[in-house]
């Protein structure tokens, strides 16, 4: 089996070791393509023989022994002759996921392959998140004859396919090894992922990576070539062209001309900016470009091994390309390697409050040519960093829950930064004033979505908490101007459309005032505790007690509204939001010192708890479990205790958490268990904050191996959703795209690995009140737990 790159070596071995070669994460065992192994060549003899059964039956011709077995030995035959070299002997590492992750950098860099495609990676078409084709080929050329490698639906002809050998994955890569002729092809797509270094993470392209090495003993003389086209700019015609080269690295721009700043395809791709498409010169390789009708360039490349240098683009035609090819000569054991940097540059980012955001990098490179050249240059150093990271997930997400844990968490990881653009004011350049602006991909567009936020914390919290107060420091500003015009609790979103992040200065926002208020307090404390800054809370401390007070006289008995969950529409005196008005209390208590709030949390506990109001006894385990809503017997998932745990608060007994780690097995569906008793759909990311606060390792296991089913069960072809059915004829199918609400898969990390609280001083002036929640008598009795 071929060497892989050591950036995808997974830790294996004693003590952390890191061995060279491949990396499994389930010893012993690899995930074969569906189509490929014994049992196919089983079930295509069992149908081979069965068929002539069926003919009898449907047309009376008799059949003998001999002729069933020369029919099923002809069928046999011919299935393998269509098919044999496809995608016979591929294997995946650590599974064939729903979608693997290319180009993943930000809402508008996210490329990705449907795994389902792999059956033929040569004809197979990248897609942008939102599921629409991207041109991205890889062709090479091995002793004169030609073998589309990736991307290719339309081959040439006279050209042939390459052979997948292996497809794998980590939390930064994704990496396809490829046979053809006598060479074998590594293809290594990199995203880096850097949330310390905020220059390299805002840089807004991605590595491809091509190896080429001798097989069969052989060194043969090779040749690559890539190229993409318009559709990365979001229209397929009427598109600008830029070429240009410096200090030997050379770069393609394309623009969708006519088009306004922040404006989105129907797709949602950037209409504005330019995607960007570049290589460099090689140790032993020559660099060659060229342009127009893809038909004609990959010809040249066919008949050549090299392009000519010539552009011949046409911004009118929808089938032109541009395009690197790199000559690499006779390739042996060693391998020989290029590499090509794909993206989208918008120097006007974000649209905040009417002025312009750019990205972070452009503090130290404003144009692009010099970010381009940093980002091949910071190449070596990203790829360590890249290489400690993919151990640290696939170590530490072993230790907590297992190796189908750490497969979920290693394809969660790109997919979390490719919803957020790090940015600076863009008239400024002043880094002091730096942001995160994440998109609700996926679901309505909206620009920082505090709920959106709220379930990616176990991420922030245990490996960037800085990230918390980059992306509510948007939000908090501009609740502090005054803009919105309901003071008292937390808007839902910064903008409708991203990305526009104008506020709502109309009022006009989706209305979830307990949801956003209690996340929002949770998320000031989150930042805190992991960074002991208590300068966020001492800037924004008169809208944090403004906040606290609103729960205090609203979150016991929440008025009908819409909580996280808005696909199940409002309620009237939701649990789930009463518990997340008594977790945010107590929150707010701890973030200021306040002792009273923790008290006034703990007291809607107490209330919630009584029999026949948040609870009723289940029939199967003879304990409580926390009800959708006050006073019937309807449950919920209530997630919303994870916080409770992960912040230290104690605000309900750990008696709580045992009696719904005892209750969700008992009304799990074939496909995991719903989010309420009503629905045949889950959320990976609730089920994995369930997961992690359950006090019996069963349940937790059982949360854990649901959401690893789903992702492995090969009915899907969209980047990871967090929704998906869990019963019903589409079971296992699921329903949104590439949304950013993965992070919170690193909740039982987080739980288990979470850092001791940083010491805070108080930063708010204690007042005295009563903390008194409605008043007025209840029509239940109850009998406390």
């Amino acid at each position: 089996m071929a060497h892989l790159p050591n950036s995808i070596v997974s830790p294996k071995g004693k003590d952390g070791d890191i061995p060279e070669g491949d990396f499994h994460h389930h010893e012993g065992e690899k995930h074969r393509d569906s189509t490929s192994g014994w049992h196919t060549i089983c079930l295509y003899i069992i149908i081979c023989l069965a068929w002539p059964f069926v003919f009898v039956v449907s047309t009376t011709v008799t059949w003998s022994i001999p002729s069933m077995i020369k029919f099923a030995v002809l069928a046999i035959l011919l299935r393998f002759s269509l098919f044999w070299g496809q995608n016979e002997a591929a294997t995946f590492d650590p599974i064939l996921p729903p979608s693997f992750p290319l180009a993943v950098r930000n809402p508008y860099v996210s490329a990705w392959l449907p795994g389902n495609e792999t059956n033929d990676i040569s004809k197979a078409s990248p897609e942008f998140w939102f599921g629409n084709k991207l041109t991205w080929s890889v062709i090479a050329n091995v002793d004169k004859e030609t073998y589309n490698l990736f991307g290719v639906p339309s081959p040439a002809s006279g050209t042939k396919s390459g052979t997948l050998q292996k497809g794998s994955y980590t939390s930064t890569h994704t990496v396809f090894e490829i046979a053809a002729g006598n060479a074998l092809f590594t293809l290594d797509f990199f995203s880096p992922v850097s949330v310390d270094d905020y220059v390299r993470q805002s840089l807004p392209f991605s590595y491809l990576t091509i190896t080429a090495t001798g097989s069969n003993g052989q060194s043969p003389t090779v040749s690559v070539y890539s190229d993409i086209d318009s559709t990365w700019t979001g229209q397929s015609n009427n598109t600008g062209k830029t070429f240009t080269s410096n200090s030997g690295t050379s770069i393609y721009e394309l623009t969708a001309n006519g088009q306004a700043t922040y404006s989105q395809s129907a797709n949602e791709q950037a209409l504005w900016g330019q995607a960007v498409f570049a290589s460099k010169a090689f140790a032993g390789a020559t660099l060659s470009h060229g342009s127009g009708p893809s038909a004609t360039v990959r010809k040249q490349f066919v008949k050549d091994g090299s392009l000519s240098n010539a552009d011949q683009f046409s911004g009118t035609a929808a089938d032109n390309v541009v395009a690197f090819s790199q000559s690499l000569g006779g390739v042996n054991s060693s391998g020989t390697t290029v590499r090509v940097a794909i993206g989208h540059v918008r120097e006007a980012a974000i649209n905040y409050l009417g002025k312009a955001q750019t990205h972070y990098y452009r503090s130290k490179f404003p144009d692009t040519t010099s970010a381009v050249n940093q980002f091949f240059n910071d190449y070596d150093d990203a790829f360590n960093e890249a290489k400690d990271l993919d151990s640290q997930i696939q170590t530490t997400g072993t230790s907590v829950a297992g190796s189908k844990y750490a497969d979920i968490l290693a394809l969660s990881v790109r997919q979390i930064f490719g919803a957020i653009d790090l940015t600076i004011p863009n008239s400024t350049l002043n880094t002091a004033n730096a942001s995160a602006f994440i998109k609700e991909i996926s679901s309505d567009g909206n620009v920082n979505t505090v709920d959106i936020i709220f379930p990616m914390m176990p991420f922030f919290y245990t490996l960037a908490p800085k990230w918390i107060r980059l992306l509510l420091e948007p939000i908090a500003q501009y609740l502090q101007t005054g803009g919105w015009p309901h003071p008292n609790y937390v808007i839902h979103d910064i903008g409708a459309a991203y990305p526009n992040a104008t506020g709502h200065n109309d009022g006009d926002a989706e209305s979830m005032p307990i949801e956003e208020t209690g996340d929002f307090l949770m998320l000031f404390l989150a930042y805190q505790q992991a960074t002991g800054d208590n300068s966020f809370t001492t800037t924004y401390g008169n809208l944090l007690q403004r906040y606290a007070t609103y729960l205090q006289n609203n979150g016991l008995y929440p008025v009908n509204q819409l909580s996280t969950t808005d696909g199940l529409g409002p309620f009237t005196n939701m649990t789930a939001l009463a518990i997340k008005s008594a977790v945010g209390l107590s929150a707010y208590g701890t973030l200021t010192g306040q002792s009273r709030f923790n008290d006034l949390g703990k007291s809607f506990a107490s209330t919630i708890l009584k029999n026949g109001l948040g609870t009723r006894v289940s029939q199967t385990t003879k304990e409580p479990y926390l009800t959708l809503t006050y006073g019937n017997t309807s449950w919920y998932l209530q997630f919303n205790l994870y916080p409770d745990q992960l912040l230290g608060l104690n605000t309900f007994n750990q008696s709580v958490f045992k009696d719904q780690t005892d209750f969700y097995p008992t009304v799990r569906q074939q496909g995991g268990v719903p989010i309420d008793d009503g629905a045949i759909w889950g959320k990976t990311d609730w089920d994995s904050w369930v997961a992690a606060y359950s006090t019996s390792q069963s349940t937790k296991d059982m949360f854990i191996d649901d959401i690893w089913k789903y992702i492995s069960n090969g009915k899907n072809s969209m980047p990871f959703s967090d929704k998906y059915n869990v019963a019903g004829d589409q079971e296992g199918i699921g329903q949104f795209r590439a949304r950013p609400t993965v992070a919170a898969h690193f909740a039982p990390w987080a739980l288990s690995k979470k850092p001791a609280p940083k010491r805070s001083v108080p930063v708010v002036k204690r007042r005295r009140f009563n903390p008194t929640g409605r008043s007025g008598a209840l029509p239940y009795s109850y009998d406390g737990f």
